[in-house]
């Protein structure tokens, strides 16, 4: 993307992996938010949907396995290489 920032959604293979993922990010911070100019990455199921029924969230589509990951205005190089070796060790 040019000029913004974008988001963007991934269903990870394993549904429990994601707090592996999250161990070994560099460039990414893990938050319930998702804005600004940082490079953000969440688990809703956990994070800011846990309160919600497991059905009601199947439902809208936060699944155990959605990852949401805001990108900011950090290098891209740098952002695909933490997501790329992070991925890798989950």
């Amino acid at each position: 993307m040019d000029d913004f920032g974008g988001l963007v959604s991934f269903h990870l293979k394993d549904l429990h992996s994601w707090q592996e993922l999250f161990k070994h990010l560099i460039v990414f911070t893990p938050t319930e938010s998702l804005g600004g100019v940082e490079s953000l990455i969440k688990h809703p199921s956990s994070m800011i949907h846990a309160s919600v029924p497991k059905a009601e969230r199947d439902r809208i589509g936060v699944t155990h396995s959605l990852i949401r990951v805001s990108v900011g205005i950090k290098d891209v190089e740098d952002l695909i290489a933490d997501l790329s070796t992070s991925l890798e060790d989950v």
